[in-house]
């Protein structure tokens, strides 16, 4: 048997190309139909507002002393590490944030 080699080929995704429109919009919507409830006032309750009362509230930080390698700018009052060291002026030492 001959092969004609100018023919177009035909494969699956040639025929999923030929489902009508309405076929489509009801594939869709059957993908979309999966989709969770998700109550209100759930989500409501976990949201916290600027400004909101947190007096109540205990925070827990671990707070660690200055480290040998770092420094406090003079300027800004962080603790930086001594990479960021950019200028000092007597025993004043400043960051490159400050410095520039």
């Amino acid at each position: 048997m001959a092969t004609d080699y100018d023919a177009p080929r035909r494969n699956e995704a040639d025929e999923l190309g030929e489902d009508s429109l309405e076929e489509l919009k009801a594939r869709r919507a059957e993908a979309q139909s999966s989709s969770v409830d998700v109550d209100e006032t759930d989500f409501n309750e976990n949201l916290e507002l600027p400004g909101a009362d947190l007096s109540n509230e205990e925070l827990t930080v671990r707070v660690l002393p200055k480290q040998e390698d770092e420094f406090t700018c003079s300027r800004c009052f962080l603790v930086q590490h001594r990479s960021r060291l950019a200028a000092t002026k007597g025993d004043q030492l400043f960051c490159r944030d400050c410095a520039a």
